[in-house]
């Protein structure tokens, strides 16, 4: 590894293992000698560790925190059935090929698994049970606090997609008790509904995989506008052999870009509407026999109300209707109107030192897939080696 001619420690931080999060400093000492660093990645996701890999290739000191109890949680509390939409070829991060069959799409705990294995490999310095509940600046440098305790940098990388906190309609409150909901992020199978006919509202990728696999027991209800699909089937042999390859690596990472005019067009679209179905066609769902109807609006008695005024009788209602960016606890003026962070490629607009990567059309429609988070986690991470240097 280099030796690093970044910004030195005043005091060499305790080593902290994996799982072992910063119980070992108290809340005095750290206020009185807050460990420092060069940067503070915060998310140990793809992103976290793609962003750690190239930092430590240019001898950066950072630590990465992530809330979780063991790397690659985030992807095994997701539905049973989830797999990857992209085949394990393109899903190895900078490094380290995914150890699968290159025409496979991986399941969810294979990618956990990965991610595990990534940072066990490359060693990289990462505290779990870490959650962060503040960004701040101080003095000049940036402030983490974690569970009282605060950790120092220069720079910040934080590094976790706008998909924090579940966002379902207030409506929703006022269905019927008898009524089971779920929000996307708690579904895990079939067998935690009630028996009956099921409304899925949101017809995304979420919502057309969840539906497609609740039709095949029950009658099932999919609400939403629809977003359009791509032209091929991604397990078919066409999509193996050269359609993935183009579409994934060169119109989703290349041609859609943020510097591009027709990668512009693209990121306002997908931001208002949402991405293409990936896996799952419209024809699939009407042989599953899946009832494709308006976007729920209300409810009415204490059923779900559609946008064209028909009422539903369903036992259950399952919300694929997104995520709010769950950002509320970084106190800096980084924000847009609309909530989500200002930036340019995943350089903070207004606050020098900090950085995102991971979002949505970060870069390009590649930003927030396996295969596409590494370009921008080295690009970042050029930009902050780049930054320390010049001090």
């Amino acid at each position: 590894m280099k030796t690093s001619t970044l910004e030195p420690n005043t005091q060499r931080a305790p080593i902290v293992e994996p799982g072992e999060a910063l119980r070992r400093l108290g809340p005095a000492d750290t206020a009185v000698h807050p460990e420092r660093f060069d940067v503070i990645v915060i998310g140990a996701g793809q992103a976290g560790l793609s962003v750690g890999y190239h930092l430590q290739q240019q001898g950066c000191r950072f630590v990465i925190l992530d809330e979780q109890q063991r790397i690659g949680d985030v992807w095994r509390r997701r539905w049973d059935s989830l797999r990857l939409f992209t085949p394990a070829k393109f899903n190895g991060l900078d490094g380290m090929r995914f150890p699968a069959p290159p025409n496979t799409f991986p399941t969810k705990d294979q990618m956990a698994d990965y991610l595990e294995a990534y940072r066990a490999r490359f060693g990289l310095p990462v505290r779990t049970g870490a959650r962060v509940d503040r960004l701040t600046q101080r003095d000049g440098r940036y402030v983490v606090t974690v569970g009282g305790r605060d950790l120092e940098a220069r720079q910040v990388v934080v590094a976790m997609a706008s998909y924090q906190k579940p966002r379902v309609p207030p409506f929703a409150s006022q269905l019927r008790p008898d009524i089971a909901q779920l929000h996307a992020s708690a579904y895990r199978n079939p067998a935690q509904l009630r028996e009956g006919a099921t409304l899925v509202a949101g017809a995304g990728n979420s919502g057309a995989e969840i539906t497609l696999e609740l039709a095949a027991g029950r009658e099932t209800w999919l609400a939403g506008r629809a977003t359009g699909e791509v032209p091929f089937r991604i397990q078919g042999l066409a999509a193996r052999l050269f359609l993935a390859r183009f579409v994934l690596r060169f119109v989703f990472h290349r041609v859609l870009t943020s510097r591009t005019p027709i990668g512009r067009r693209a990121r306002a679209k997908l931001t208002a509407q949402g991405g293409p179905l990936i896996r799952v066609t419209t024809a699939a769902l009407e042989a599953a026999g899946v009832r494709r109807v308006p976007r729920v609006a209300g409810v009415h008695d204490g059923r779900p109300v559609l946008d064209d005024g028909r009422v539903l009788d369903v036992a259950n209602v399952v919300w694929c209707t997104g995520f709010h960016p769950g950002f509320s606890w970084i106190d800096l003026p980084v924000f847009g109107e609309d909530g989500h962070p200002a930036h340019d490629a995943g350089v903070a607009r207004g606050a020098p030192g900090l950085y995102f990567v991971g979002l949505h059309f970060l870069y390009g429609f590649s930003s927030a897939m396996v295969h596409g988070v590494g370009r921008d986690a080295k690009r970042i991470a050029a930009v902050v080696g780049a930054a320390a240097l010049a001090r």
